[in-house]
């Protein structure tokens, strides 16, 4: 059996249902099927719109799409130089183990590289232990002395004081 020829492309705008689908495939594999809110027209004009806010990969196996990444750019001030932020990075299961997710990490390393970031970072679940033995297979280091801070719905319009 011959490998497959795996290939990492930009997202087009005709792929935001794909994009969507690979979204809801991987929110059923973290357990939260039912958290998905976003739709082909909301991802379409976050990723082509006007004023994207994030930008997506698409990876193929043999031509077929079997998987993505979303990112966007974030900022540090200390370096004084921007940062890569991966958002999300699935695979379909019948593609894993293929290389397909470490296309898109060396992929994405090198948009981070070509840009002039500083660092390349994303986070994951910590009970997705075969994704965080391969994150650090892959040289990523766990960030365990920082914990991620989030404010949603009413709390955020509180917050902001519109509640």
């Amino acid at each position: 059996m011959t490998a497959a020829t795996i290939a990492v492309r930009p997202a087009a705008p005709e792929d935001v249902a794909l994009i969507l689908r690979f979204v809801r495939e991987l929110a059923e594999y973290e357990r939260e099927p039912d958290a998905v809110a976003a739709t082909v027209p909301m991802l379409h004009e976050a990723l082509f719109g006007a004023k994207p806010h994030a930008e997506a990969v698409i990876a193929e196996a043999d031509g077929v799409p079997q998987g993505f990444a979303l990112f966007f750019h974030n900022f540090s001030t200390w370096t004084g130089r921007p940062g890569l932020y991966l958002e999300d990075l699935y695979v379909t299961d019948a593609a894993r183990g293929k290389g397909l997710g470490k296309a898109l990490l060396r992929h994405l390393a090198g948009v981070a590289l070509d840009r002039g970031c500083a660092r390349f970072e994303w986070s994951v679940l910590d009970w997705n232990t075969p994704a965080v033995e391969f994150y650090r297979a892959m040289g990523a280091q766990g960030m365990d002395e920082w914990t991620v801070q989030r404010v949603t719905g009413e709390a955020l319009e509180r917050l902001a004081g519109r509640a």
